[in-house]
């Protein structure tokens, strides 16, 4: 009998439901996103956690019938704990809690970050430890040794904007909608890289994405009728320089030469396209989890939430949601 597990992630502005066989074996992956939050050009925690609350049951059970499944046939239940908006969190957490208590079945909290590592687990169970891993989203810009499941060590880390906050607030400046990523991938596939944006000068491993910001509204403001695809082309082409940089000092320090790169950031095309490039020149193997598994889903967090109960058993039900918390 397979050992099934129910992942609930409510970090931040999608509501998700999965359903996990054995830690591997991706049976449902529900995700309902927030259209709302597009009118203000960025996520409203407040809303956010609102939006969840008619969305969290519904999914679950869109997702237990596209398994084929019941809540009796669930053998665990894992929510995401933190980091993320507090809100929202304790929808998907309390809710997670409330079903285990009430089937009778183990609870696991999840850290958000440990769920993207184990998305590339999941496209990729063979891969060997350790090995680097760059998330990059909306809400996060991390460089991450993975010595082996469920052990980490925090090489770098963004001092400011999260990668992804950089291009939504980049698209806001243009006009565009929200979330922005995507839009500013289709611009700068039209535009040329013809302004010199500066490249963040972070010592070691860290990131910084407010002075581009900053240098991108200036040019905003100085210039006349300036070409908003050479903007966007420019501005993701020096972000992609910089994780390079990054990825690449990475590399030499530690002599790692498996790199994977997970968060919604990780979708964008161009990104993969310069990655591989980079992988071949300096003989990297590098991993990308599919586009569904990048962006926030509740499979990353169930297959976190197997691994981590086969190995210290169940979290207690008085597990807080944080805001804030370290992998």
């Amino acid at each position: 009998m397979a050992f099934v597990c129910l992942g609930i992630e409510t970090s931040c502005d999608e509501t998700a439901a999965s359903v996990v066989a054995d830690g591997k074996t991706v049976l449902a992956n529900i995700v309902s996103a927030q259209s709302i939050h597009s009118i203000y050009g960025g996520v409203v925690p407040e809303l956010a956690s609102r939006a969840h609350l008619p969305l969290i049951v519904p999914i679950t059970k869109t997702a237990l019938a596209v398994a084929k499944m019941d809540y009796k046939d669930l053998n665990l239940i894992a929510a995401t704990y933190a980091p993320g908006l507090i809100g929202a969190l304790l929808v998907g957490l309390s809710f997670a809690k409330a079903l285990a208590l009430g089937l009778g079945i183990p609870f696991v909290a999840v850290n958000h970050l440990e769920g993207h590592i184990f998305a590339v687990l999941l496209e990729y169970p063979d891969i060997e430890f350790p090995f680097i891993c760059l998330i990059i989203s909306g809400g996060h810009t991390e460089l991450i040794l993975v010595k082996d499941l469920c052990d980490y060590e925090i090489l770098g880390t963004t001092l400011d904007d999260a990668c992804g906050e950089a291009f939504d607030k980049v698209a806001k400046m243009l006009g565009l909608p929200y979330p922005g990523g995507s839009f500013i991938e289709k611009l700068a596939e039209k535009g040329n890289r013809n302004i010199k944006f500066p490249l963040p000068q972070i010592e070691k491993y860290d990131f910084s994405f407010s002075g581009l910001k900053t240098a991108v509204l200036y040019y905003l403001r100085d210039t006349k009728n300036p070409k908003i695809e050479d903007i966007a082309c420019s501005f993701q082409e020096v972000i992609f320089d910089f994780l390079l940089n990054k990825m690449a000092k990475v590399v030499e320090a530690t002599g790692i030469r498996r790199v994977a790169i997970s968060g919604g950031v990780a979708v964008n095309n161009r990104l993969r396209a310069r990655v591989k490039a980079f992988a071949q020149k300096n003989g990297i193997t590098y991993y990308f989890p599919r586009p569904e598994l990048c962006t926030d889903n509740g499979a990353m967090i169930a297959a976190a939430g197997y691994v981590r109960y086969q190995r210290f058993g169940s979290s207690p039900l008085t597990t807080p949601a944080q805001a804030r918390a370290r992998l």
